[in-house]
C-alpha cells in the first residue's frame, strides 16, 4: 500500500505460513490474516505518509531441515549458506535440491536481502503459544524480548548386536545412553527453570530400529532456549558435561553438533510504548512479557526497529491440532495492529 510521500521507508508487518507436522491453524497464519485485515482497515482511513508492506515468511519452523526462521534470515542477510548446503531432511533430500524443485537457487539467496533503509519498522502479531494471557484474563501481550534457541544434534554410537544372545553386562546400547541424555537435558533445564531456561529433546532416531537388535546408533535433536544468553551458555555447558559423563560410563561415544545458536533479541522500546498507548486508548487489558518461542521478528530486529503483539490462545496449546484462538481475540489483535501501524506510518 503506497504512502502519500515518495521515497519514505516502509512500515512492514506480517508473519509466517508454514507449520509443524500435525500443527494447528493459528501459529503464524493469524499474523498474516491480521496483516491483510489491518490493510483493509487502513484503506478506509486518511492516507499515511509511509508505504505499508505485508511480509509473509516461509520456513519459520525448523521441522524439515532443522533450521528455523529461514525466510527472515535470508531477508536480513543472516543466512548460513555453508551449513545450509549440507542440510538434508529425513528422506535425505538436500535443502538445495528442495529449493531447486521450487525454482530457487540456494547460491542466489543473497539477492533477497533487504537493506535497513527500506524499512521504518516491523511489527508481528502472533498467538502467545503459552497460557499466561488467558490465565490472567488479558487481551494483549506486549513482547519485551524473544528467547533464543541453541539447537544441537547429538549422535550416540553403540554396538548393534543380537538382543537375545548378547549378555546385559556386555552391551553398548546407544538407546540406553540416549535415554539417559534425555533425562539429563530435562534435569538441567529444570535446574535453570527459575532463570527462564527450557530444554526439549524433540527428535530421537534409532538405528537399525529392529525389535531384536540392540540399537547401534541414535541421533537426537535438542532445543535449549532462554532470554538471557549467558544463562543459556551456562546451561548448555552443564548438558555437555552430563553427556560426557554418560558417554564414559556407558562406553558409547557421543558427538555434539551445534545446528543453530542465536542470541535473545530485545524489541524496540518505542514500538513497545506505542503498543501500550494503543491498548490504553482502546481500554484493552495487557501486560509486557517475554516470548519463549522464536519468531521472524527476532531477525527483522537486526535491520529495523521491531515490535511484537501477542493474543491469547486456548489453554496455551500450540504446535498441536488443538491450537485455537478466539475470533474476538483475533479481532482485538487486528485493531491494535492496525492502530500501531497507523501511528508508525502517519
Amino acid at each position: 500500500m503506497e504512502g502519500s510521500e515518495e521515497g519514505l521507508p516502509a512500515v512492514a508487518f506480517g508473519s509466517h505460513l508454514d507449520t509443524v507436522p500435525e500443527g494447528g491453524n493459528f501459529d503464524g497464519v493469524v499474523g498474516v490474516v491480521a496483516g491483510l485485515a489491518a490493510i483493509k482497515q487502513l484503506q478506509e482511513r486518511d492516507k499515511v505518509r509511509h508505504p505499508l508492506e505485508l511480509i509473509i515468511f516461509a520456513a519459520e519452523e525448523s521441522s524439515r531441515f532443522g533450521f528455523s526462521v529461514m525466510g527472515s534470515k535470508v531477508m536480513t542477510g543472516s543466512s548460513d549458506k555453508r551449513a545450509w548446503r549440507k542440510a538434508k531432511d529425513k528422506d535425505g533430500i538436500l535443502l538445495s535440491e528442495a529449493l531447486k524443485a521450487q525454482g530457487f537457487d540456494l547460491e542466489a539467496i543473497d539477492s533477497a536481502v533487504r537493506t535497513k533503509d527500506e524499512f521504518k519498522a516491523f511489527v508481528e502479531l502472533h498467538i502467545e503459544q503459552g497460557p499466561v494471557l488467558e490465565k490472567d484474563g488479558l487481551t494483549i501481550g506486549i513482547v519485551e524480548a524473544i528467547a533464543a534457541p541453541i539447537r544441537i544434534k547429538i549422535t550416540v554410537e553403540g554396538l548393534a548386536s543380537h538382543s537375545g544372545t548378547t549378555p546385559m553386562n556386555q552391551r553398548q546400547d546407544a538407546l540406553v545412553s540416549a535415554a539417559m541424555i534425555v533425562l539429563a537435558v530435562r534435569d538441567v533445564a529444570k535446574e535453570y527453570s527459575e532463570r527462564s531456561i527450557v530444554g526439549t529433546v524433540g527428535v530421537l532416531r534409532v538405528n537399525p530400529g529392529a525389535m531384536n537388535v540392540i540399537p547401534g546408533l541414535v541421533e537426537m535433536w535438542v532445543d535449549l532456549r532462554g532470554t538471557d544468553y549467558e544463562t543459556i551458555i551456562e546451561a548448555m555447558q552443564e548438558i555437555k558435561d552430563s553427556i560426557s559423563d554418560i558417554a564414559e560410563e556407558q562406553e558409547t561415544p557421543v558427538s555434539i553438533d551445534v545446528m543453530a545458536s542465536d542470541r535473545p533479541v530485545l524489541m524496540s522500546d518505542d514500538i513497545k510504548n506505542i503498543i501500550e498507548e494503543v491498548c490504553k486508548e482502546k481500554s484493552m487489558m495487557y501486560r509486557r512479557m517475554p516470548s519463549g518461542a522464536g519468531h521472524d521478528a527476532m531477525n527483522m530486529a537486526k535491520i529495523t526497529p521491531t515490535g511484537m503483539i501477542f493474543i491469547p490462545c486456548r489453554e496455551g496449546i500450540s504446535h498441536n491440532g488443538a491450537e485455537y484462538a478466539a475470533a474476538e481475540d483475533i479481532v482485538a489483535g487486528v485493531d491494535v495492529l492496525s492502530e500501531v501501524i497507523y501511528k508508525l506510518a502517519k
